[in-house]
């Protein structure tokens, strides 16, 4: 009998054939116990697929349904888990389900007539994982499986009226989250979109419907006091506190450092290389490590098989943020409403512009490509600024350990590459 066992990303990722006595690869199937019927099989060349096994009414034998390609340029696993709930809804309902995940669109209503866990999977499978960076359609299904999935599941895409999506948005921004709010209308703004350009609805029940919250550009700096608190309440030993100090430290963004990767780390040189995929703006980072830094990345312990630097159980990567936040701010004493974890990237950046770092640097330092290298400034001046930004991080952690012991750094003699 085959062991039921919860699925992960970096599972379905990795996931190989079986061997057979004679050490010969041979098909192997994965079921998914976070996710009843649904299997992860695995070809004896490597090719991965998603099924989905069910017993007929009639005579109750066993029915295997293919739901598609696994992997890069298939169905993720989450996309996968909302195809599989589509179909054991339709056979919750007395439907016979069809044979390819594609016809799970319906051409009888023109797809009108699906529920929202089909659209969504489809959605997210045909459009947000490969027009998007990882991290946006990493935030998007987030979105999908947290607030719209628990609201709407088991309901059809025709039945979604205006009403329905206000009354979403607003539950949400009534739990003292209007950005997330916003956030919410823009991702069921693109999806309804999305089926109307496949001619599914006639028109967007998201169309015509407001932000609740006024989104203003923030200017939030945190004072020395502050920042030295913040530096104190975090553990020494505490994995995701680590992280923060060393969002600190860095200015890097939460997403950036939370899934930093051993494999990005260049020890010889102490560089911090960020793939096109991992940032923000889909360009190349590298980020210099002060010796502050290096120091917290050099404490984390190595997994066996688990890349991330800042890992929670050897598996994942942190992401308590919120509770973490919530902690140190008590044990701080500053309200933990008054600042993000994203207003550590801004005081960075003032930090830095204090000690008299150029803009430029400070832009280098950030991966900023809109301000001072907008248009054709980033097209003909190339300089990476590499030593510049070096110097100025580490001017940077050493002014943070000024603040957070109360009397100068150890000075760091830097070499210059």
């Amino acid at each position: 009998m085959t062991r039921m066992t919860v699925l992960t990303t970096r599972f379905v990722a990795a996931a190989k054939p079986k061997r057979d006595g004679a050490g010969a690869a041979v098909r192997a199937e994965y079921p998914d116990a976070a996710c009843p019927g649904l299997h992860l099989v695995v070809q004896p060349t490597g090719t991965r697929s998603w099924a989905f096994r069910f017993r007929r009414r009639a005579d109750r034998k066993s029915v295997k349904l293919t739901l598609g390609k696994a992997g890069e340029g298939g169905l993720s696993l989450a996309a996968a888990r909302h195809a599989a709930a589509a179909v054991r809804h339709r056979l919750e309902q007395g439907v016979t389900p069809v044979t390819r995940v594609t016809d799970l669109t319906g051409e009888s209503d023109g797809g009108a007539g699906d529920k929202i866990e089909t659209a969504v999977a489809m959605f997210l499978e045909r459009h947000v994982h490969r027009k998007n960076r990882a991290s946006t359609a990493w935030a998007s299904e987030r979105i999908f499986n947290s607030i719209v999935m628990p609201a709407w599941r088991g309901r059809t895409i025709a039945s979604i009226r205006r009403r329905d999506v206000i009354e979403l948005v607003e539950s949400v921004a009534a739990r003292g989250r209007g950005y997330r709010a916003n956030r919410t209308l823009a991702a069921l703004s693109k999806l309804f979109n999305w089926l109307v350009a496949r001619d599914v609805l006639v028109s967007s029940p998201a169309a015509g419907v407001e932000r609740l919250h006024k989104e203003e550009a923030r200017t939030r700096v945190l004072s020395d006091d502050e920042l030295r608190a913040l530096w104190l309440a975090c553990d020494s030993d505490g994995v995701s506190d680590q992280a923060i100090q060393v969002l600190i430290l860095t200015g890097a963004r939460r997403s950036e450092v939370g899934h930093m990767r051993w494999q990005e780390i260049d020890e010889d040189r102490r560089l911090w290389r960020l793939p096109a995929g991992r940032t923000k703006n889909a360009c190349e980072h590298t980020v210099p490590l002060s010796s502050q830094t290096w120091e917290l990345i050099e404490e984390r312990p190595r997994f066996a098989g688990c890349d991330f630097v800042f890992t929670i159980d050897g598996k994942r990567p942190v992401n308590d943020w919120d509770a973490v936040k919530r902690r140190i701010s008590a044990k701080a004493e500053v309200a933990a409403d008054t600042w993000r974890l994203h207003d550590l990237r801004r005081t960075c950046a003032s930090g830095m512009q204090k000690l008299g770092v150029s803009v430029p640097v400070i832009e280098k330092a950030l991966n900023h490509v809109s301000g001072t290298f907008r248009g054709i400034v980033g097209v003909y001046q190339t300089h990476d600024y590499a030593d510049e930004v070096r110097i100025a991080l580490q001017r940077w952690a050493d002014r943070v350990e000024e603040i957070v012991g109360g009397k100068p750094a150890k000075v760091v003699k830097l070499r210059v590459r």
